[in-house]
């Protein structure tokens, strides 16, 4: 990786310079942020299941059409994704109410909420990524009218798949955060999913008993982090319950479909 030219790093990826022009490496590392990168760690193994996760969830939506950065994995940690000039905005998609939601409305965390709901945050670290509107979207120029309608159109029905997707493997998608970038065509440009689908995006709770399987467990120092995510990767099928020793290991997700 040292002879690479690394383009980005930010609190869970690096982006390098990809093989091709148009194209990066994304490269998932092992560390673990929460409260706007007050709480750190390093979790052994993360990276390995969040690219594996992410891989999965990104070839089935682009079987039902969404358009997204992923092009392939490269190893264990990799994957070749197409260069985009990222969204200023984090994009949340809220099911049960949770985390910073259930605590502005005074809401009990785990009430369903009457309809899904898509909010907008200002990717800005050193403001903690604060809520914004549609408004301050449109007057501040960080996306047009018809790209906030696109972005909020494929968010709520890449919702819509997960959860059938997670209901299946007995797990509720509680909310998950995504981003949106433009790749640059000849006649323009195009707004599609970027960055990563995991359980470090997602929170996801097992159906029956409510316990955390997303990145809660490290904000709430529930303990069993990687475990929990080796649960996702293990119910998705990305992850055989039992390999060579008894020791669970990670199949094979074919890039071809």
């Amino acid at each position: 990786m040292s002879r690479r030219k690394q383009i980005y790093e930010g609190k869970a990826k690096i982006l390098y310079e990809g093989p091709e022009p148009g194209t990066l490496i994304q490269y998932f590392k092992d560390d673990a942020t929460a409260f706007n990168a007050q709480k750190k760690a390093t979790l052994d193994g993360k990276g390995v299941l969040n690219n594996r996760i992410s891989e999965y969830v990104m070839l089935r939506l682009a079987e039902i059409g969404i358009p997204t950065h992923f092009l392939k994995r490269i190893n264990m940690r990799e994957q070749l994704i197409k260069k985009v000039d990222i969204v200023p905005l984090e994009v949340i998609c809220r099911n049960v109410a949770a985390g910073t939601m259930a605590k502005r409305l005074g809401i009990e965390e785990g009430e369903a909420l009457p309809r899904s709901i898509v909010e907008f945050c200002l990717k800005r670290d050193d403001l903690g990524d604060p809520l914004v509107a549609e408004e301050h979207i449109h007057a501040f120029g960080w996306a047009t009218p018809e790209e906030v309608d696109e972005m909020v159109a494929m968010t709520l029905r890449i919702n819509d798949y997960l959860r059938g997707l997670f209901s299946g493997i007995g797990i509720n998608l509680i909310d998950f955060k995504i981003e949106f970038g433009r790749l640059a065509l000849a006649e323009g440009h195009q707004i599609i999913l970027a960055d990563e689908i995991s359980p470090d995006s997602c929170r996801l709770w097992d159906r029956e008993t409510n316990k955390k399987l997303d990145k809660d467990r490290f904000r709430r120092d529930l303990g069993n982090v990687t475990e929990a995510y080796t649960e996702v990767a293990t119910r998705l099928g990305i992850i055989k319950p039992s390999g060579p020793n008894g020791k669970p290991h990670l199949s094979v997700v074919s890039n071809e479909e």
